[in-house]
């Protein structure tokens, strides 16, 4: 079983200096590299001649915000429900795992596999763009948190981060979402919630079960008030101030 302090190296680059990925012999290992970031892949895999190795071991070099790693071991496989071999992203944010069946995939290879984590890229708080939007709206998870705020304003960096640690409270109730309100490709996000660049920051809620759209009252984005806002939507107490739903179902 590896060690504290040699695991922290392994996860500290994708790939190892021999260019093999790290590799999980336990069910302990395997928990251990899961709950080590928001996102990680793992490559359940028979060795490193299986279809995918090579690739995993390419887009991991590319990818280096995700950490992968590799398991050959059967009892592993099990524990999360692995029949052949198959590349794993695991996510935190709303406590998901995705599935990439090596047998099942048309063609595997780098690009796809760098595609198919990225897409599927969802963290405690993601930033809203066009490749994104497919992990935020494929998510079982329905109900989004929006910060609205344009990056480079003095507020932006702080309610990030005010708002990234608050997430984890909400893993599976709510996606924790940033949309930079100086994009012009988000202007329909912004436009939906009847908002302008020069109205932000702000911060709404958004449910695609209802269609359903809520704005937090103008005041400071405290994380109480912010907590508040999204327990109250959780307890159903957010009715009377809905604002009208568009029509049709909308993806922001």
């Amino acid at each position: 079983m590896l060690s504290g302090l040699f695991f922290l190296v392994l996860l500290a680059s994708p790939a190892m200096a021999d260019g093999t990925l790290p590799r999980l012999n336990d069910g302990k290992a395997a928990q251990g590299f899961i709950d080590s970031a928001e996102v990680v892949v793992i490559g359940f895999l028979q060795g490193e001649e299986s279809l995918g190795y090579k690739e995993l071991v390419a887009a991991a070099k590319r990818v280096d915000t995700v950490p992968m790693a590799i398991s050959d071991v059967k009892e592993v496989w099990a524990d999360y429900g692995i029949k052949s071999d198959t590349i794993t992203l695991f996510r935190k944010a709303d406590n998901h795992q995705e599935n990439l069946v090596v047998a099942e995939a048309k063609k595997l290879e780098t690009d796809g596999l760098v595609n198919f984590v990225v897409v599927n890229e969802v963290r405690y708080l993601t930033e809203y763009s066009q490749v994104t939007a497919v992990g935020i709206f494929n998510s079982e998870v329905k109900a989004h948190l929006l910060l609205f705020a344009n990056r480079g304003s003095k507020e932006h960096q702080e309610l990030k981060e005010r708002l990234a640690a608050l997430a984890p409270e909400f893993t599976g109730k709510f996606l924790f979402v940033l949309i930079n309100g100086e994009v012009t490709s988000n202007s329909r996000s912004l436009q939906y919630f009847g908002l302008r660049p020069k109205d932000l920051p702000r911060v709404g809620i958004y449910d695609g079960d209802s269609d359903m759209k809520w704005l937090l009252p103008q005041g400071p984005i405290s994380t109480e008030r912010v907590r508040e806002f999204c327990t109250s939507f959780l307890r159903g107490e957010l009715k009377d101030v809905q604002q009208s739903a568009a029509e049709g179902k909308t993806e922001l």
